[in-house]
């Protein structure tokens, strides 16, 4: 499907290998418990797939986004909580790596690709609610080289245990939300406090909490962007590698379900017919249609990796269209699921209810599948996104 050379193929078995080990083992722990999965983000960390796509200067593996989404979708067949935590992950560290401002930017990059690094994003706030590209919070100067902001996060991937933060905010005296600087935040820093823990109704495990910032002091040198260039970085580096992970997210809920529909399909028994439920041709339907589309959708994503790396001008529409494609495949795939196998998806016993509730997490996350929608139309009419 992606066109992986050796070293790619290589890096997934080991993806499926992990995934197929520790995530499939605590998946259903995480979600029932909405625990923080730190078995499986140590299994990352030792495989080092923390540093998958940072360059091999830094001790990365410089994979491009192919590989990336092909990682994904092994992960999130096992335990999309995970996935979601490894998405942020990579998102973020795609921000520090792009960044022409962040002292000891190297070093820091080291760190992640050792794997003794978590990051994540911190764009939403409490007052843009899912319009991420708008902060309503502010850089001010605080002297001595020094800014300080005070904002309140919502919905941070790995609040409490992520290492820091890629965050957002106005440039001093913006004349808008678009005039926005990206900077870096530790999460031990003073006046960082994070909010209750997460409990859901999907990716119940990813400890996206609200994260509340009081005064906290931002070193000239740990902004991410110049000043005003925040939502150029946002929408021209972090969006695109977020729309692939999420996307290919989706997507592995969808292969997921496909797999676990067929083989209770090709099980379930009749005994007073002696027949299996796969001898009904509108099961059978059902089943069809869920490979359908999550090969459909799995086809767009593919394609838009491959224009990532030769980008032109529709490049940003196939992003856009690939996460649209793909949240909608996986919340029809996972609901089909659920009609197929019936009350024996329901009581929870084959995982697709799990499925089922984390796919439809995609659907509201920004930008949600209304703002795509949006922004899709936008550009093929040769409207501006904003």
């Amino acid at each position: 499907m992606y066109k992986l050379n050796d070293a790619g193929m290589a890096i997934v078995e080991s993806a499926r290998a992990v995934a197929g080990s520790t995530l499939a083992s605590t998946a259903v722990e995480t979600d029932s418990q909405a625990r923080f999965p730190r078995e499986s983000v140590q299994a990352l960390r030792d495989a080092g797939f923390f540093g998958l796509t940072l360059s091999p200067e830094v001790g990365g593996q410089g994979q491009p986004p192919r590989t990336f989404a092909a990682v994904v979708e092994e992960l999130a067949q096992r335990c999309a909580s995970t996935a979601m935590i490894y998405v942020m992950h990579v998102s973020a560290t795609q921000a520090i790596a792009a960044s022409p401002t962040l002292t000891g930017k190297q070093e820091l990059l080291s760190e992640i690709a050792a794997g003794r690094h978590l990051t994540t994003l911190a764009f939403s706030e409490r007052g843009s609610r899912s319009h991420f590209w708008a902060p309503v919070s502010r850089l001010e100067s605080g002297g001595n080289g020094e800014f300080v902001t005070s904002a309140n996060k919502s919905w941070v991937t790995s609040a409490s245990h992520a290492d820091s933060y890629v965050s957002s905010a106005q440039q001093p005296a913006a004349g808008s939300p678009l005039e926005s600087v990206l900077y870096l935040v530790d999460r031990e820093a003073a006046g960082v406090q994070i909010g209750d823990g997460f409990d859901g109704l999907g990716l119940r495990g990813n400890d996206s909490s609200p994260v509340t910032l009081n005064n906290v002091a931002i070193p000239a040198g740990w902004l991410l962007t110049e000043l005003g260039a925040g939502a150029t970085a946002m929408l021209e580096v972090v969006l695109p590698w977020f729309a692939v992970g999420t996307a290919a997210m989706a997507n592995g809920l969808s292969r997921a379900a496909v797999s676990a529909t067929s083989r209770h399909l090709s099980t379930g028994r009749f005994e007073s017919t002696d027949s299996l439920l796969r001898d009904l041709p509108n099961l059978r339907a059902r089943l069809a249609q869920m490979s359908v589309r999550t090969e459909q959708s799995r086809a767009l994503l593919a394609h838009t990796t491959r224009a990532m790396e030769q980008p032109d001008a529709m490049t940003p529409l196939f992003v856009l269209q690939a996460r649209l494609a793909a949240i909608q495949a996986a919340t029809d795939v996972t609901d089909l699921a659920m009609k197929a196998c019936g009350g024996a998806a329901f009581s929870r016993q084959l995982g697709i209810e799990r499925l089922f509730r984390d796919a439809r997490a995609g659907w509201v996350m920004a930008p949600t599948a209304d703002h795509l929608q949006e922004f899709v139309g936008r550009a093929l009419t040769g409207l501006p996104l904003f």
